[in-house]
């Protein structure tokens, strides 16, 4: 809160690691704007966040920006205690120590807490999923569908959460890596999956009557999938469409869309007996391959394996992995300054930046996956090696 009201989020307010055209507090302002001057948001290229957010922002909450430091403060202070309540609910047990360990991973981690300074509402994402999971952990499925439908209004790829989200509801957030087991009854799941449909329609049905028209639609969840706006994030799209052939480009978007989505499936599929397991893994998947990703996607990521005590173990590289992160969040700044502001550098700086932070979110995902296989097979004998799963 102190660094709110120092001087620092106003060189982070248009950050291009910390925001995107879906997430930027500038953007979300214009379109605020535009609409208590009688002027339809959407009409143009600009303005790209969910009615929904469009509606709250221009009537319940006061257009002050030190109002607006006070309510992402408290968001990220409820996110942390409802990330502990999760991890209550998956060990069984009671731990201020651990409570308190999980709460200040979330906290203190850079790629979190500077989104906050910049208003992303990145942030606001990250409270609704969090909330979702929470609500899902306790079996109240009502209320963890209605927020996860909330949540897809401003953040598409959120509906990939369905999946796993619905064997969470069913069989629980306790830990079961240690014991896999395969799912049975999966037609009882149809039932959680219409509801959340109906919920999404319902929600769109409203985000209609806000803005007077269905252009929304297309500003919003088209754009997530046909990526119009270029503007550089610490994404792998951006530059590969920049520099796509407009002849290729409808078959790589297909391709890039579909591999964030079919990745979901097997991923479920392989940890369905610990479904908070595979949702951590599938909020993994969309923080790498999403179109118009912010620091924020990873942060939640990384954040979130506090909650799961029982894989630290069986991590095979977690030093390379920080060791890349701190390296991508040295370049990435830098390079984005020497391309934008000094103007010594070009998109090829910033771009290989974004791989090498790329490389490093990868490399936390795939070691996740392997530590959750791995489990199973419990410490490994001196003189031995587990070698393929």
């Amino acid at each position: 809160l102190l660094l709110a009201f120092s001087p620092i989020p106003e060189y982070l307010t248009d950050n291009h690691q910390l925001t995107s055209p879906l997430t930027s507090y500038t953007r979300l302002k214009e379109g605020v704007f535009l609409l208590k001057n009688g002027f339809d948001p959407y009409s143009g290229d600009l303005f790209r966040h969910s009615p929904i957010q469009l509606a709250f922002f221009s009537t319940l909450i006061p257009p002050n920006k030190y109002f607006y430091h006070l309510l992402w403060t408290a968001l990220d202070a409820i996110t942390a205690w409802n990330l502990s309540r999760i991890w209550q609910a998956r060990s069984k047990v009671r731990s201020s120590r651990r409570e308190a360990l999980i709460q200040a991973c979330y906290l203190l981690n850079p790629y979190l807490l500077s989104p906050s300074l910049a208003l992303s509402t990145s942030t606001l994402d990250n409270s609704l999923c969090i909330f979702a999971l929470l609500l899902a952990s306790q079996g109240r499925r009502s209320a963890a569908l209605c927020m996860l439908a909330l949540l897809t209004q401003s953040s598409l790829y959120s509906a990939l959460l369905i999946f796993p989200l619905t064997l969470l509801l069913r069989y629980g957030p306790e830990s079961r890596l240690a014991k896999p087991y395969a799912v049975s009854e999966w037609h009882k799941c149809l039932l959680p999956m219409a509801q959340y449909v109906v919920y999404v329609l319902l929600l769109a049905a409203i985000s209609t009557l806000v803005t007077g028209n269905m252009g929304w639609i297309r500003e919003t969840w088209w754009a997530t999938l046909t990526v119009p706006d270029l503007t550089p994030n610490v994404g792998l799209w951006w530059y590969f469409f920049t520099e796509m052939f407009d002849h290729f480009r409808n078959f790589f978007l297909m391709v890039f869309t579909a591999f964030a989505t079919i990745a979901t499936i097997p991923l479920t599929l392989k940890f369905q007996h610990d479904p908070l397991y595979a949702i951590y893994l599938v909020i993994g998947t969309i923080s790498l391959f999403k179109s118009y990703p912010t620091m924020a996607d990873s942060g939640l990521f990384l954040t979130f394996i506090s909650i799961f005590p029982e894989v630290w173990p069986y991590l095979r590289h977690p030093l390379p992995t920080v060791m890349w992160h701190l390296y991508a969040s040295t370049l990435l700044p830098l390079f984005n300054n020497l391309w934008l502001g000094q103007g010594t550098g070009n998109s090829n700086f910033f771009y290989a930046a974004t791989l090498v932070f790329g490389v490093a979110n990868g490399a936390a995902f795939l070691d996740s996956v392997w530590a959750g296989l791995a489990v199973p097979y419990g410490e490994i004998k001196q003189g031995y090696s587990l070698l393929q799963i």
